[in-house]
């Protein structure tokens, strides 16, 4: 056996990762699809996207859809969700107005 070959046997090879890399963004691998390309933002968001935003579970971003309480778009047969940012946002509004009259009605009990 050569010097060459029992080098190359002995030296593990770390596997090469090839992750993909959005324009002006810097997020790779799977995050990078969600990025936004060339400074257009995108209208619609995938479900991972909004698990990510809102920092909570896939079955919860699920139950939000599957509920109504998100609106969201089902493309294809598949299961393939997308919830239009503006409707997120507009998701997150009507939970902070929920969360003050929420506080406010708990406030009134306990100084009354």
């Amino acid at each position: 056996m050569s010097p060459l070959t029992s080098w190359v046997q002995q030296a593990p090879i770390p596997p090469i990762r090839r992750q993909a890399r959005r324009k002006d963004c810097g997020q790779t691998g799977r995050r990078a699809t969600a990025c936004q390309t060339a400074g257009m933002a995108s209208r619609f968001l995938t479900l991972a996207d909004v698990t990510e935003i809102l920092n909570i579970s896939a079955p919860q971003a699920y139950a939000l859809v599957r509920s109504g309480e998100l609106p969201a778009i089902q493309i294809g047969g598949r299961g393939i969700w997308r919830v239009e940012a503006a409707e997120l946002e507009s998701y997150i509004q009507r939970m902070y107005e929920q969360t003050r009259a929420r506080a406010t009605a708990e406030s009134s009990e306990t100084s009354a």
